[in-house]
């Protein structure tokens, strides 16, 4: 009787939380849901605020007056280069008092100069992306192109500090390329931004709009020194600095107590903040403003944040598009000479849709962005690429069925300062690794990813390195607390027998993290660095597929 009993509460318990994906076990119920459902440890972030509109806006359909390239003088097929009429377009676009859309016909449009977009309500929109669809091709690379100056600073800072790529092996010793990790045809941000801060002496002394006195993780309120001059419904930076050291509270709530050598970019840059969260202010009163999404970090006398207005772009977007780049030469890691199709900086509730990518060197990047949708990309080629879709100094970007056919240094991948982004039903053929690339990143999940790997003979046993972490010393450890990673599917090609148990690597990562369901088509174990919190390895999730989709359903159900 008392077996029963038991049995029936439990069942009960998983009821109440998984009613939307009813019918579910105990079994098939991860431990950590229940308890974040019950407010206790372990801690597992609200992932769902990523992507347009805090995750609970559809993406737009784009309304506004069309700008047709093909009027401008941009003729498809026609194997002669198309740029001088394209950027007109692109300048009536800019310059019309309204939301405007860029619109390229059927066939293929030759381009080899930068396209700007440094306003707001600006999409760019092609005839799909199919075999009858529209195709931009970029002979060039940047290096040939060139960005008017905008990456100025990086080539000092590279040449300053003597950033090279030193790979013996290849014979290789060659200064960085600037369009590594930066920089792209199309380049979002506005006129005369910095794209991003490197030298200090461009740094500018903070000049905050208020104070935060108090506020708890995971709440969506947030207590002022002041609150006179915001408003509802601005876009705010909440800025976690360090001006203490190694032992500041900052660097606690990101690494907490575990074993882990922290680098100094932690503690160095006094007029940089470490963490920052952007966010909009939904409500005010009084000193109290409600945010709309969860804080990242509690705020405490030994966690100090402020406030800063930030004026993102806005509603930009890109669809329905090939971007082609040619078969070009690849000279090695770091040297990229700039085959880039799209890079984001300071940007907001925006979206990349339906896009193929094409022998690219980075698909695309992001800097100094918070709730981007990229949805249904889809990579390709034979060149050896640095980034697929690039997520680096950002905050609640989505990336939603990413499919990567070609080869990538660092498929999916977390880069410096990057906080509550999602990889979601992404699917990676070609050298699957899960980048955690240093850099204070943390609070990101790897959703219901499916990987292709090669398994690796070491000795006896089968291995692979799923778990590939990169990033300068100086920004160790691999990751902050709370990145998951979430019903991983890895199917093994070859390197072990059907009958043989694959050992998946991290050897080099970042604490606290939670991954929480790994099957495919072997036995896995884990050998992950420092220990994470680990439930459901062999066995797939699927009372919850999706955590990302999951926790959105609750919130919509909470609402309604």
């Amino acid at each position: 009787m008392q077996v029963k009993i038991t049995k029936m509460i439990g069942l009960l318990c998983c009821a109440a939380t998984f009613q939307i994906f009813q019918p579910a076990t105990c079994a098939e119920i991860p431990k950590i849901l229940i308890g974040n459902e019950q407010k206790q440890k372990p801690y597992l972030p609200d992932f769902s605020y990523a992507g347009y509109g805090f995750g609970l806006k559809e993406l737009p359909q784009a309304k506004g007056k069309i700008f047709d390239v093909s009027k401008y003088g941009a003729v498809s097929d026609d194997d002669l280069d198309d740029s001088a009429a394209i950027l007109e377009a692109l300048e009536a676009a800019h310059a019309h008092n309204g939301a405007s859309i860029v619109y390229f016909p059927r066939g293929k449009f030759i381009i080899s100069e930068l396209l700007p977009i440094q306003r707001s309500n600006i999409v760019i929109r092609g005839a799909g992306r199919g075999h009858d669809g529209t195709t931009l091709f970029f002979p060039r690379p940047l290096k040939m192109v060139g960005d008017g100056g905008k990456l100025d600073e990086l080539r000092t800072y590279l040449k300053k500090y003597d950033k090279r790529q030193r790979t013996p092996a290849l014979n290789l010793d060659v200064p960085f390329s600037e369009y590594s990790w930066s920089g792209g045809f199309f380049w979002i941000g506005a006129q005369n931004s910095r794209p991003a801060p490197y030298l200090e002496e461009f740094d500018k002394k903070p000049t905050p709009q208020a104070k935060s006195i108090s506020g708890t993780r995971g709440a969506l309120s947030l207590e002022l020194d002041n609150s006179s001059s915001l408003e509802k419904n601005q876009w705010i930076e909440i800025r976690w600095y360090n001006r203490d050291g190694p032992e500041a509270g900052i660097v606690k709530a990101l690494y907490g107590d575990a074993d882990v050598k922290v680098g100094s970019h932690h503690w160095t840059f006094a007029n940089r903040p470490l963490v920052v969260q952007k966010t909009k202010i939904i409500a005010i009163n009084g000193q109290s403003i409600q945010i709309a999404n969860p804080l990242l970090h509690d705020i405490t006398a030994s966690t100090p944040a402020d406030i800063q207005s930030w004026a993102p772009l806005t509603n930009i977007g890109i669809e329905d598009l090939t971007l082609s780049f040619p078969k070009a030469a690849h000279f090695g890691h770091h040297t990229e000479q700039g085959y880039n199709g799209i890079y984001f900086s300071g940007s907001a509730d925006s979206w990349v849709r339906n896009l193929t990518i094409t022998n690219a060197d980075s698909g695309i990047l992001t800097y100094s962005s918070s709730n981007l949708t990229f949805r249904d990309i889809r990579t390709t080629g034979e060149r050896n690429a640095h980034y697929a879709v690039h997520i680096g100094n950002a905050h609640n970007v989505l990336v939603d069925r990413l499919q990567i056919f070609n080869p990538v240094r660092h498929s999916l991948t977390f880069n410096t300062q990057s906080t509550r982004n999602v990889y979601k039903d992404a699917i990676v053929f070609s050298a699957s690794t899960l980048d955690q690339h240093a850099g204070a990143n943390h609070q990101n999940l790897f959703d219901n990813v499916t990987l292709h790997v090669n398994a690796k003979k070491t000795g006896k046993k089968s291995v692979y390195p799923i778990f590939d972490g990169s990033g300068a010393g100086y920004w160790q450890p691999g990751h902050g607390g709370f990145n998951t990673t979430w019903n991983m599917r890895v199917i093994v090609e070859g390197g072990a027998d059907t009958n043989e148990t694959v050992t998946l690597q991290g050897l080099d990562e970042g604490p606290d993290a939670r991954i929480i369901g790994v099957s495919g088509n072997r036995q896995f174990d884990l050998d992950y660095r420092p220990k994470p919190y680990v439930e459901f390895i062999n066995q797939e999730i699927t009372a919850a597929p999706s955590l990302y989709n999951y926790q959105l359903e609750k919130r919509r159900k909470n609402q309604n």
